[in-house]
């Protein structure tokens, strides 16, 4: 069976809506121009869609002096990078870096959709953050994103997953896009579903990654992104069908190997490394 690339996207802001590129380079800590911004509240903690659903609608694009903002409800406003002179420590879950703070019209903005003082950060150094060295690599980062570089879904899993969703009692909250799950890369044809649960290197046009690790999701993906409506899909389904150590299990999380390479659309995918699809949480024994 013949694997391939069928979608690239990154999200310039964690937690608002995600651009689909033709092609990105892969670095280090992400896709180039992947969650090097975000929100901070007043205690300089991370603040997401998971709390202030409607971020989701808010439509951030990368120009050459930092970010474009459109959100339904509000005028248009661009951002521009902030000075590294304006650096402070913020914290994204467990891990505390140092940020750029954007200017205060980009943190007023931000705080009329959120309904609380908030502020736009950015991550001028992307090198600070470690990613867990249970299932990674001392000197593996990344960026804002939630734990790992890259996440891995493919199109099989996810109709295997509307699937659940039809046969069971919330039927009317599916069929769900792929646009739920917030994926940096999309792969069809590389076999059933679930089969990237087994996957441990994978190689995508030139470049390599280890995959280090299956995603459990949250409610964030019961987030609507066209809306910002909350349902209970897809982790009433996930819950019954892909549960494991209390949590709810889809995609895989990847480590770029090969940073500085370009990924395209329509490159070919080729499993370097795999095992058994696990009956448990998809995740490998060590980070190898």
């Amino acid at each position: 069976m013949s694997a391939t690339l069928t979608a690239i996207n990154r999200f310039p802001v964690k937690s608002c809506r995600g651009e689909a590129l033709w092609s990105a380079t892969v670095e280090p800590w992400g896709l180039a121009g992947d969650r090097r911004w975000m929100l901070v509240d007043a205690d300089d903690a991370v603040v997401t869609a998971r709390e202030h659903p409607r971020l989701v609608l808010t439509v951030p694009v990368i120009t050459a002096d930092g970010l474009h903002l459109t959100h339904p409800d509000l005028d248009p406003l661009d951002v521009v990078v902030p000075p590294g002179s304006s650096r402070q420590p913020v914290q994204v879950w467990k891990s505390v870096v140092t940020a750029s703070v954007a200017d205060h019209g980009a943190s007023a903005w931000f705080s009329k959709i959120a309904g609380e003082p908030v502020r736009l950060v950015h991550l001028d150094d992307p090198t600070q953050r470690a990613t867990n060295p249970e299932f990674s690599r001392h000197t593996d980062r990344v960026s804002f994103a939630d734990g790992y570089p890259l996440l891995l879904t493919t199109t099989e899993s996810l109709a295997a997953l509307n699937e659940f969703i039809a046969d069971g009692p919330l039927s009317g909250e599916g069929p769900l896009p792929m646009t739920r799950f917030r994926p940096s890369i999309v792969v069809e044809g590389a076999g059933p579903a679930w089969v990237e649960d087994g996957w441990r290197r994978v190689r995508i046009g030139a470049a390599e990654f280890r995959a280090v690790k299956g995603c459990d999701r949250c409610v964030l993906t019961t987030i609507d992104p066209v809306t910002a409506a909350r349902g209970k899909e897809p982790i009433a389904s996930l819950g019954r069908h892909r549960r494991w150590d209390g949590k709810t299990w889809f995609g895989m999380s990847l480590v770029p190997d090969h940073p500085g390479a370009v990924i395209s659309v329509g490159d070919p995918v080729e499993i370097l490394e795999a095992v058994d699809a696990p009956d448990g949480p998809p995740r490998p024994a060590s980070a190898g």
